[in-house]
């Protein structure tokens, strides 16, 4: 198995699928390559395809009317996006733009549905993972009501720490490519606030920031600011 297999078998789609049925679904999907900052689809598009990364980082954002930014998610290698439309064919709710230079797998829906109807396990799976994105903008939207910026971004820094994150000597590397501006709509607060916050870690000895990146050094503290 290549390593394209190896990341695409993270993904839920192919999980009630074993070897076979994972190679031929692959056959169906084709490449994608983006640059850093070239939008894949905008909020309102149709949409046709689903998508799993394979290389790189892809945001999931929306646009308020008076332009304001928000970012839902960063996804990485194994990560899948796409599939409420194959659900509810209607357009696109959100921009998928990248973060870095990335490569994704696309399998458009039309390919997709046989495989439905022949596996339903790979539409539990598929749904499952809808389920999970359910809860995960529910938590979001509690932490906007109920919990202060800091502990909103000691969250944001664990969970990214828990995708993207090396354990090296001197600490967890989390280098999440994210700019200051992209931190603080996934947070959803204000740029200065945000910076605040990984100040206030920073010199209490938790994190170290660098560019686009930090070191966890304390997860426990982190963990518990985020409670």
């Amino acid at each position: 198995m290549d390593g394209t297999q190896d990341v695409l078998s993270q993904a839920p789609l192919f999980e009630a699928l074993d070897d076979e049925g994972s190679k031929a679904l692959r056959s169906c999907m084709r490449d994608v390559r983006l640059t850093r900052g070239q939008t894949l689809f905008a909020e309102g598009d149709d949409g046709d395809r689903l998508y799993v990364v394979l290389d790189g980082k892809i945001k999931l954002t929306r646009t308020a009317p008076d332009g304001r930014e928000n970012l839902l998610s960063v996804l990485g290698p194994g990560e899948m996006f796409g599939e409420l439309s194959l659900f509810d064919p209607r357009p696109r709710t959100a921009s998928a733009i990248a973060v870095t230079e990335c490569r994704l797998a696309a399998v458009a829906h039309d390919e997709l549905r046989p495989w439905l109807d022949k596996s339903p396990q790979v539409a539990v799976t598929l749904l499952g993972a809808l389920a999970r994105r359910l809860r995960r903008a529910n938590d979001v939207m509690a932490d906007l009501v109920f919990t202060d910026v800091p502990g909103r971004v000691a969250k944001a820094l664990l969970d990214l720490a828990e995708r993207f994150g090396k354990q090296t000597d001197d600490g967890l590397h989390v280098h999440h490519d994210l700019t200051q501006e992209e931190l603080a709509q996934l947070v959803g607060a204000s740029r200065e606030t945000v910076n605040k916050a990984l100040a206030d870690f920073a010199g209490r000895g938790w994190i170290r920031i660098e560019a686009r990146a930090v070191v966890i050094l304390d997860i426990d503290r982190l963990k518990r600011r985020a409670r």
